[in-house]
């Protein structure tokens, strides 16, 4: 299984409501990507103090690379990609990007 985990810095005007709704769309992806098994979302809660800023993130578990690697090509994945960027501290620069197999 392969998670895909992103790190986000939202600007400081996207509402909680504007989140979800981003989170939502995304997870909607489920429903047109085989392989997609589930998406987690919500603020940072670690008392460690190191997030240097990204306090905002969600993880998607895909069954394996192919899985993983069709969505990142997903047409809905590039709409709901774009609006995430849209709604970040420097577009692409306020997001981290990490895949692991778990």
């Amino acid at each position: 299984m392969i998670r895909h985990c992103v790190l986000v810095r939202f600007r400081p005007e996207v509402t909680q409501e504007q989140r979800a709704a981003i989170y939502a769309e995304l997870e909607s992806l489920r429903e047109v990507v085989p392989g997609f098994l589930a998406l987690y979302s919500g603020p940072n809660v670690s008392p460690e103090g190191l997030h240097k800023g990204f306090v905002d993130g969600f993880t998607i578990d895909f069954t394996d690379e192919a899985a993983r690697d069709a969505y990142l090509v997903h047409p809905d994945h590039k709409t709901a990609g774009a609006k995430l960027v849209a709604a970040l501290e420097g577009g692409r620069d306020g997001l981290i990007v990490f895949d692991m197999v778990v």
